[in-house]
């Protein structure tokens, strides 16, 4: 079978070699001509007379290079060839599928479709993150069947390795908004909020940026979805803000920082000023402090009722 497979990739030339044996001139010559018939090239070029002996070569069909034909030497050779040839995209047989493709007209088509495990392992851990699915998932005997009738040549990874991929994939996507925070021109107000899990009792924060980019289009990106230690007073809110911002490079391009109405943040914005620069804020930070409407608005109808 695998013989049988080789030849799909491979096309048969046969070209005539001189024997040691002369032979007279033939009045009825055939004169020299190149015939190209179903992917097989013959060759004839009659010279002098001489006596000529087939020889059959074995040419890919991706590189077309020639090598041995005859059935003395085998199919080994051919095997080797096919699987280290720099020009076959195609690395398995058993990966090529008709896919169809639809195009913009409505009209389909159809093409190959090559399986590639590396880009469905991303697509799982994308997958896990758009729609916040526990990563214990890929352990679930039934998203493992499932997967397999699928496709059955991809392997389904531990939750371990889908973590390690998730924060993989994180810390690139950090990479690259860094560099975007860090090329725009305006400054980045901070918005955050924090509380306290009830099922868990620990305190955790969320830290968005918001700008104005070259296209003068708002952004917003969060930053940082962290855990807060206890005590939660403000010299412990006032480091672990602190330390976001300075670790995404945002502590000299500050414009705005919007917190709860709450008398632990009113003490720790002091704090995070006196470790700012206070040059590289607006008006030497007369504008830093900024209370968030919403919670306000809240508080007012909390008295009102």
């Amino acid at each position: 079978m695998e013989d049988a497979n080789i030849i799909d990739d491979f096309h048969i030339t046969l070209k005539d070699s001189v024997e040691a044996t002369q032979s007279a001139p033939s009045p009825n010559t055939t004169p020299p001509c190149n015939v190209d018939e179903n992917a097989k090239e013959i060759e004839i070029v009659p010279t002098g007379g001489e006596k000529k002996r087939k020889q059959t070569s074995a040419v890919c069909n991706y590189c077309d290079k020639k090598l041995g034909g005859e059935s003395k030497n085998g199919t080994r050779h051919l095997h080797d060839h096919f699987k280290r040839c720099p020009l076959r995209t195609q690395r398995h047989i058993t990966q090529s599928m008709l896919n169809p493709n639809k195009k913009i007209d409505g009209k389909s088509t159809l093409g190959t479709y090559n399986f590639d495990p590396e880009e469905a392992r991303k697509k799982l851990a994308q997958m896990i993150i758009r729609h916040e699915y526990s990563i214990s998932m890929v352990d679930h005997e039934g998203f493992v069947e499932y997967s397999n009738t699928l496709q059955p040549m991809f392997k389904v990874v531990s939750r371990n390795t889908i973590r390690s991929d998730i924060l993989k994939m994180y810390k690139a996507e950090k990479v690259k908004a860094i560099k975007l925070i860090e090329d725009n021109k305006s400054r980045i107000a901070i918005t955050t909020d924090m509380w306290t899990a009830s099922n868990q009792k620990k305190g955790y924060m969320v830290v968005t940026a918001h700008y104005i980019d070259d296209s003068w289009i708002l952004q917003s990106k969060i930053l940082r979805f962290m855990y807060v230690p206890c005590p939660h007073n403000a010299e412990t809110i006032s480091d672990v803000l602190m330390g976001c911002l300075m670790d995404w490079n945002v502590d000299r391009k500050l414009s705005t920082l919007t917190v709860d109405n709450c008398t632990t943040n009113d003490a720790a914005i002091p704090i995070m000023k006196d470790k700012l620069f206070s040059s590289g804020l607006m008006l030497s930070g007369d504008f830093f402090h900024m209370r968030c409407a919403a919670h306000i608005l809240n508080l007012c109808f909390e008295l009102s009722s």
